[in-house]
């Protein structure tokens, strides 16, 4: 579940910028719905690569053998409701936000959303315009408080949602999974349904009694990402760890939620299995676009799409730390690009300046400053001075003569790229993340370590409400916290921030010389506290990267 509060969805609305209080999982869940909706799939093929999936992870024979023998003969709805693997493997994927898995059952979601659709049409004509479903379960009293702080604004089911007509039972199910040694409250949620205000294309759902593997249940079942208002939460008088939250079923026509939707839209831009590549590199799952723009660049019909195939393969590359390949990749773009484009077109600024990213990371400063100077003047020609691609400019500028040791240019620079940032976005929009990131590590350079912890600490708040779990850059701004923690003497913190940041590269595949890093500098750390053994076998694990 997702939740927006009221009072943050007004200001969100206000403003050009509403995704940055959204639940990264949501957000990007929402994008890859979209995504997946659009793309017309080979069901045979992309059946025939999910049962090779499942093999891979040891699920049983059995049960992959049934699932490809008789898929067409039953109703997606069916599978879905089976209790075989399919269910269990999509809402982990989506918890998870696995996009391996979740492309993997990609044709299967598209199937099952279809039919809904369908079966609401199919149905609309004998239901009641205005009923009542309920749904039953646990939460812990932790997560309860999110739909008690959002009354009044939305909640958001992130997967198919199961609810039912029966009252009794609904109750009965919240009532078994609540519990005082868990922490665990159970809760009813009372689901208002006006058939007159929704569209069926945006939210449809079903009664699939007849199309389920268990018609008793009497179940209708909600479509992916429907979105609810949430409306007065009260105790039951018969049992105190059982709640009542009424919601109440929202649609496009609904402002506050038009808003989130159109904005969430523009976040990755493209269609079709391109827009899919952008989200994979977005969610840092980069072995699995690299698959995916591996088959589009096989198939591209023209060299315009080539082009940006190779950009988004340089991008790629780059963040993986594979930087030559970054660099092969995106002069195969340029090559292309400058047979129909002149020098100066305002589309070359992107990929010159990613080259200029490149040649810094290697360490060829003046090479990266060529590039950076050729994007940054094809900006200042083609665009507004307000504009923030002039913004990013000036950040690789900052990125450069950081890491050439001239911080007071670095500086300059920085306070140019947020003077534009200001005037384009508030100050909790994602893009302050790089400048917070960037003042942070320009005053450890000066030794202005109050300074550095600060803007750390700002970048990591937004990160916080812009990253999903998973990501190669929590770990990198975990380490740069830790690093400034230890060049204040608190080594406590220093070693609790750096072992955050451990554990997240456990969890990505993250850019080899970050996390050579941050193995780096939990060995100096014990170095300054004097444990030069423990300081010797991080110092050993970060030159073996």
């Amino acid at each position: 579940m997702s939740f927006i509060p009221k009072q943050e969805i007004s200001k969100a609305l206000a403003s050009e910028q509403n995704l940055d209080r959204l639940p990264p999982s949501y957000m990007y869940s929402v994008i890859f719905k979209d995504i997946i909706l659009e793309i017309d799939h080979d069901d045979s093929k992309s059946m025939n690569t999910l049962a090779s999936f499942c093999q891979q992870q040891k699920i049983r024979e059995k049960d992959i053998d049934v699932f490809k023998r008789n898929y067409y003969e039953k109703s997606a709805v069916w599978w879905y409701t089976k209790e075989l693997f399919l269910y269990g493997m999509f809402n982990r994927a989506l918890r998870m936000l696995d996009m391996e898995v979740m492309t993997k059952l990609g044709f299967f979601i598209r199937r099952l959303h279809i039919e809904l659709k369908q079966l609401h049409q199919e149905q609309l004509a004998d239901s009641q315009k205005v009923f009542t479903v309920y749904r039953g379960q646990g939460l812990s009293q932790q997560d309860f408080q999110h739909p008690v702080d959002t009354k009044g604004g939305l909640l958001s089911f992130n997967n198919f949602l199961s609810t039912s007509k029966d009252r009794d039972f609904s109750t009965m199910f919240a009532e078994s999974v609540s519990s005082a040694e868990t922490d665990t409250v159970g809760v009813l949620f009372i689901i208002s349904i006006y058939q007159t205000k929704i569209s069926t294309s945006i939210t449809p759902f079903a009664m699939i009694d007849e199309h389920s593997a268990l018609p008793q249940e009497h179940e209708i079942l909600f479509a992916m990402h429907t979105v609810f208002r949430v409306g007065e939460i009260k105790q039951t008088p018969e049992y105190s760890r059982l709640w009542e939250v009424q919601l109440t079923i929202t649609d496009e026509s609904d402002p506050q939620l038009a808003g989130l939707t159109d904005n969430i839209k523009q976040e990755i831009s493209g269609s079709g299995w391109y827009r899919m590549g952008q989200l994979m590199l977005k969610v840092g799952y980069f072995d699995q676009a690299q698959e995916l723009y591996n088959k589009l660049l096989e198939n591209a019909p023209d060299d315009s799409e080539r082009a940006h195939i190779y950009h988004m393969l340089g991008m790629m590359k780059h963040s993986q730390g594979e930087y030559q390949q970054s660099v092969t990749f995106y002069e195969k773009s340029l090559e292309i690009n400058r047979k129909t484009l002149p020098e100066d077109d305002a589309s070359l600024a992107p990929t010159y300046g990613n080259i200029g990213g490149v040649y810094k990371n290697m360490g060829e400063y003046s090479k990266a400053l060529e590039y950076y100077e050729k994007s940054h003047k094809i900006r200042e020609i083609s665009l507004p001075p307000t504009h923030p691609d002039l913004a990013a400019s000036y950040l690789n500028f900052v990125a450069c003569y950081e890491e050439m040791g001239d911080y007071t240019a670095a500086l300059e620079a920085l306070k140019n790229a947020h003077k534009i940032q200001q005037e384009a976005f508030e100050e909790s929009n994602q893009a302050f993340a790089v400048t917070f990131s960037r003042y942070g590590r320009v005053y450890r350079y000066l030794k202005e370590y109050s300074k550095a912890l600060d803007y750390f600490e700002k970048c990591l708040k937004i990160l916080e409400i812009a990253l999903p779990e998973k990501h190669p850059n929590w770990a990198i701004i975990y380490s740069n916290i830790g690093d400034v923690h230890r060049l204040m003497g608190d080594y406590e913190k220093a070693l609790a921030f750096h072992q955050k940041a451990l554990n997240s590269q456990e969890n990505v595949k993250c850019n080899p010389l970050d996390c050579a890093t941050t193995y780096m500098n939990v060995g100096e750390t014990y170095r300054e506290m004097k444990d030069y053994t423990t300081a010797l076998t991080y110092y050993q694990k970060g030159l073996k990267i």
